[in-house]
């Protein structure tokens, strides 16, 4: 249960009685709301919301096993790609038909990778940038690419390990 007066706080404006903790606690249950809903979906082999970059407007990674992630060739656009948080993965097609997979995980801080596009992948945190055809650092202070995975695709489905 929430007290707003056992600590004392700064007076900005009206707060109509809501504290601090009040608001953390909220924004928090709004989080895990919005990521549990996606890391449920995707080990329950169904659909979550990816954050993309790109001409695809909404993706799906589902799971095929083990530490796989399943997600539609059709939803990677040519020349960018998107970013699966809940599988933190980033699948990329640089060339139509040509597709490759990193971890969402940037090197530098270890923030998740914001999007792809025009053939780079973007970290919003301090500003690195990777190569999306090999992952490698194009810019920023990262100090290793991201690591690669195993993309197979079969179909219209790619398994990303």
């Amino acid at each position: 249960m929430s007290q707003p007066d056992q600590f004392p706080t700064a007076n900005h404006g009206a707060t109509h009685g809501i504290d601090r903790r009040t608001v953390v606690r909220g924004v928090g249950i709004v989080g895990v709301g919005v990521a549990g809903a996606a890391t449920l979906a995707a080990c329950g082999g169904g659909s979550n919301t990816a954050n993309q970059t790109g001409s695809a407007a909404s993706g799906a990674a589902g799971s095929a096993g083990s530490g796989k992630a399943v997600v539609k060739a059709a939803d990677i656009p040519v020349g960018g790609g998107t970013v699966f948080d809940a599988a933190k993965v980033v699948v990329t097609q640089p060339k139509a038909g040509e597709f490759k997979a990193f971890s969402a995980i940037c090197t530098h801080k270890g923030c998740t990778v914001a999007g792809v596009a025009n053939g780079t992948i973007t970290c919003p945190c301090h500003g690195s940038t990777y190569d999306a055809a090999t992952g490698q650092v194009t810019g920023g202070p990262a100090p290793a690419p991201l690591p690669s995975k195993t993309v197979t695709v079969s179909g219209g489905s790619i398994t990303i390990s």
